[in-house]
């Protein structure tokens, strides 16, 4: 985990939802992503690590343009069939809240890297794409980021992460695979849940 948390920080969107709506998707990760490491890098609590104040961003600008929804049933696989309506909705809460802390950790790992986007490939209709990515560190090889992105009615959203080749969000699955199997989706949810309330208690030392 502590790869995906190095190179994360270009996830974070900058954007009002206006505006998200009318932009390609490649165009859209593009130019929030220039304005978010702009932001970065002109403000100095966040260069020094503050994350409540990360925090506070990524909630206000972040979230609206992930689906947190589609990356919990992604991450559940076949369990997420075993789940019932208000635990699907448990497992969503507790799983953005993960995602969050998660990226907003790696945000304040941002040491002046450059991120290259590619073209994307799509054809008319396409409501499902991969939006491909290199972050190129300041030395040392550049690393391959691709963004699964799908189309809604209020434009286009994250909902996997992919790290030369390895899937963020699958890479979860496993480990709740294991916890289902022992304790059962609540003991899933509680899980979850314990670890959310201890990166908490991290956070506000």
């Amino acid at each position: 985990m502590r790869y995906f948390r190095n190179y994360l920080f270009l996830l974070y969107f900058f954007v009002t939802p206006i505006v998200a709506q009318t932009l390609a998707p490649d165009v859209l990760a593009r130019s929030v992503t220039e304005d978010v490491l702009a932001i970065i890098k002109a403000d100095k609590e966040i260069q020094l690590g503050n994350q409540k104040k990360m925090l506070e961003l990524v909630d206000a600008k972040v979230l609206p343009h992930f689906s947190f929804a589609s990356m919990t049933q992604l991450a559940m696989g076949r369990n997420w069939r075993q789940a019932n309506v208000e635990q699907q909705q448990q497992l969503i809460a507790e799983f953005r809240t993960l995602l969050v802390r998660t990226y907003t950790a790696a945000l304040t790992q941002y040491k002046n890297q450059t991120v290259q986007y590619k073209p994307v490939r799509m054809a008319p209709g396409d409501t499902d794409v991969v939006v491909q990515s290199l972050v190129k560190p300041v030395s040392g090889a550049p690393v391959a980021v691709d963004l699964n992105m799908e189309k809604t009615d209020i434009g286009w959203k994250v909902y996997n992460v992919k790290i030369e080749g390895i899937s963020l969000v699958e890479n979860y699955r496993n480990t709740f695979n294991s916890e289902i199997q022992k304790n059962g989706v609540d003991g899933l949810i509680k899980s979850l849940a314990e670890k959310n309330r201890s990166n908490a208690q991290v956070t506000q030392k």
